[in-house]
């Protein structure tokens, strides 16, 4: 059991962060199909890439030179090795691949599984190629290879043949004029007409010469487009991470993937998760927070679990000593909206912790739609009635002169006033008699406990507000919203009431449930026909304390024993008391 007190004040940044990741692991379902999802996608991953090897070979490129060991020629600026990167990954380097290994399948199947980068800084072309098998990586990466160097090598060759043609073409032009001028000369006589001819001669020899020279340079270029510095070998290993690898590196994945869902899922969820939230909805610290299990009962001596009990005793400890209640010892506990049941709970167990120092309490049930105490405690007529305000018989409705007396086991007794069913809620809240009722918590050594219905239900616990001094709220964090503990922050300080603080719990199972169903079936039952009876899931113990009103011995005969007039409001509702008859 956890003792939570948050103070209604702006947590500072370290705070707010470890209380948002402790909501966020409230979302296990969520975190928890993140990992699945990545442990999933890493069997995944290791399974597909358990068959997949890769080989990989590198060349070396080169343009055709004719003095290779000329620092002048820069390779770099002589060939883009962009344009030569697509010409690796071109259809035509993977036709003559295909042709090399006899492939069958389609050219797009083996470019898919082809990469070619080129190193920064570099004249060097990557190949990788990515197979199922170590040697058919290999065999791939190496026929790509050498697919490339052909083509370049061919592209390199074609060019040169295509300059030698047209540099020999223009050599045959130069050589036939040079012999026609040769002949004409050898049959003109000497003159300055023979010395200007021989001028010309001699320029077409010159040209002759010069055609000779880049005839013989393309000749002497060597062709080789690269050279192959890495062949593919088969490797001897699979490249993908492994099986281990990937259910790590799924699972981190996973981890993240939950939480990212889990914050998303927190940033968009209305309820508030943690008393921190309540806290700041409510603008009031958080007094406890229950166990699961500790609003199924209704005295804390039932309860298996003593931790249950310390826990309300906190709650009650903690309002004893604000200033705001201790002055005048009068509570207003009410829920959200829905279910009632925890609030009863809540008020029935302060009302004894309150008895066990030594109060004098008085338990009033201001729920007069649905009324059920006096069937679920363990209550008989009080010896000496105590209510002390006289007769009024213009007066009729709810509170009655009949009171009832608790038994809380060790922690002692307490009073309850119960409810009843009135045509007119809103008329019995606000008359006199409930008014000197409270009242009495301004007596010493008194406290005034008053259970009202769901404040987002009825505006009965509003009618209240202003003759208790603090409002205690009993809500489940999961079951109910901030707006809706910020609309009933609003509606009480409008109504002129204080938020004393609030009181956290968590449902209890199933058998809770059905036994909360079954409890108030029995007290509408017990309401309907003027009796007031246990549950079934009730002690043997506890049935001698459940007397029925209609079979309560009022005193000892000291008491004053009045006829009572018979209010036709209650023929018509049904609810006849035994006092009454």
């Amino acid at each position: 059991m956890t003792h939570t007190h948050v103070n209604a004040v702006e947590d500072d940044e370290p705070e707010l962060l470890r209380d948002q990741f402790r909501q966020l692991l409230r979302y296990r379902t969520i975190i928890g199909a993140g990992i699945g999802i990545g442990l999933l996608g890493g069997v995944w991953f290791g399974v597909s890439n358990a068959d997949t090897y890769v080989a990989t070979s590198q060349v070396v490129l080169r343009a055709p030179v004719n003095d290779p060991f000329n620092p002048s020629i820069s390779q770099d600026k002589t060939l883009n090795m962009g344009s030569e990167r697509q010409t690796a990954l071109s259809s035509s380097v993977a036709e003559r691949a295909a042709q090399k290994l006899g492939w069958t399948g389609t050219l797009g199947k083996l470019q898919k599984d082809l990469q070619v980068t080129n190193p920064p800084q570099s004249q060097v072309l990557q190949f990788t190629y990515t197979a199922d098998t170590p040697q058919a990586a290999a065999d791939r990466a190496n026929a790509v290879t050498r697919a490339y160097l052909d083509l370049r090598q061919k592209q390199w060759t074609d060019l040169r043949a295509t300059m030698l043609a047209g540099q020999q073409k223009q050599l045959d032009e130069v050589a036939k004029k040079h012999d026609e001028k040769t002949k004409e000369l050898d049959r003109m006589p000497d003159g300055a007409a023979r010395d200007a001819e021989y001028g010309v001669k001699t320029n077409l020899l010159n040209r002759i010469n010069e055609l000779d020279a880049r005839i013989s340079q393309l000749k002497a270029l060597d062709m080789s487009p690269g050279t192959i510095i890495r062949t593919a070998s088969a490797p001897g290993y699979s490249d993908g991470p492994g099986l281990p690898m990937s259910l790590g590196l799924g699972a981190l994945v996973g981890v993240a993937l939950g939480l990212l869902a889990a914050w998303v899922r927190l940033v968009f969820d209305p309820a508030p998760r943690s008393a921190g939230d309540v806290a700041r909805a409510v603008r009031a610290p958080v007094l406890g927070t229950l166990p699961r299990g500790a609003t199924d009962v209704l005295l804390a001596d039932e309860h298996t679990d003593a931790r249950i009990a310390e826990e309300y005793r906190s709650v009650a400890f903690r309002l004893a000593y604000d200033q705001r209640f201790a002055d005048r010892r009068r509570l207003l506990v009410v829920a959200p909206r829905g279910s009632n049941d925890a609030a009863v709970a809540v008020a029935s167990h302060l009302a004894a912790s309150f008895a066990e120092t030594g109060k004098d309490v008085l338990l009033v049930e201001a729920d007069l739609r649905d009324p059920t105490l006096a069937g679920r405690l363990r209550a008989h007529a009080a010896a000496a009635p105590r209510w002390s305000s006289p007769a009024e018989t213009e007066e009729g409705g709810w509170p009655t002169r009949r009171r009832l007396t608790v038994d809380a086991g060790e922690s002692g007794s307490f009073g309850l006033v119960p409810g009843e069913r009135v045509r007119n809620v809103a008329r019995a809240l606000t008359a006199p008699r409930v008014t000197r009722m409270i009242a009495e918590a301004d007596s010493p050594n008194s406290t005034v406990v008053v259970l009202a219905p769901p404040v987002l239900n009825y505006a009965d616990a509003l009618a209240l507000v202003d003759r208790v001094d603090g409002v205690l709220i009993v809500c489940d964090p999961r079951g109910v919203h901030r707006t809706d503990l910020q609309r009933i922050r609003e509606l009480i300080a409008g109504a002129g009431g204080t938020v004393l603080g609030a009181v956290v719990h968590t449902p209890g199972g199933r058998r809770a449930a059905k036994r909360s169903a079954a409890t108030r079936s029995i007290g509408r039952r017990g309401s309907g026909d003027g009796r007031s009876r246990l549950p079934a899931q009730a002690d043997a113990d506890s049935e001698e304390f459940a007397a029925e009103p209609e079979q309560i011995i009022l005193g000892d005969g000291s008491d004053t024993v009045a006829l009572r007039s018979l209010r036709a409001e209650n023929l018509r509702t049904g609810d006849i008391r035994a006092g009454d008859r």
